[in-house]
């Protein structure tokens, strides 16, 4: 249910596979992920996406309520994914909800398709957002917009997170993975120390 490839020297591309559950994730499917992120310290690019309509819908429900919610998995994820010393990019082909924020947000970029929504309903559901979604969410967003996310429990279209400055860049659905292949161009030929360098100045 996870994917990856690597089409080129230097570049991952992990791929959320379970369409038919709108890429909820389970617990093995966090833990391969988190693997996978922390494997990824000599990769160049770093590409997370999804397959069919939706990025990902978050927890499986029902592992959700047999306590993956609350698992430390979301955060080891994360934080593998902030620590990598290559460009990472969230490709979301669709909609970005509930703990799937994480992995985006940990992402130095993210590029989305038109029809992406996102929203993050935690108190809907009586769970808190894991320890550093809250700090990531306000540095992109700010407080205000951030507390809408997160406590409003608003669903923010792909045109209002470009505003925000959630998301990146919005294309279309057949141009996703070229236009993050091609954010990634210029990493991918540069020196590998001075890339690794200029990303870590900009975090």
């Amino acid at each position: 249910m996870i994917a990856l490839s690597k089409p080129e020297d230097g570049v991952w591309v992990v791929t959320l596979d379970r369409p038919e559950k709108a890429n909820s994730l389970t617990e093995a499917m966090l833990s391969e992920l988190a693997e996978i992120a922390e494997a990824a310290t000599e990769v160049r690019l770093f590409i997370l996406t999804g397959s069919g309509k939706v990025f990902s819908a978050g927890a499986d429900l029902d592992a959700a309520r047999a306590g993956l919610a609350t698992s430390p998995l979301w955060e080891r994820l994360s934080v593998a994914i902030a620590e990598l010393p290559g460009l990472t990019i969230a490709a979301l082909n669709g909609t970005l909800a509930g703990g799937a924020m994480g992995m985006a947000l940990a992402c130095d970029l993210r590029i989305a398709v038109p029809t992406a929504k996102v929203f993050y309903p935690v108190m809907k559901h009586g769970f808190l957002p894991q320890p550093s979604d809250p700090k990531r969410l306000g540095a992109l967003v700010g407080p205000a917009r951030t507390k809408l996310i997160l406590m409003a429990g608003q669903k923010i279209s792909a045109q209002e997170a470009l505003t925000f400055g959630l998301v990146d860049r919005i294309v279309a659905p057949e141009d996703l993975m070229q236009t993050a292949l091609s954010l990634g161009a210029d990493t991918l030929s540069a020196r590998s120390e001075i890339a690794t360098a200029i990303n870590a100045m900009c975090r």
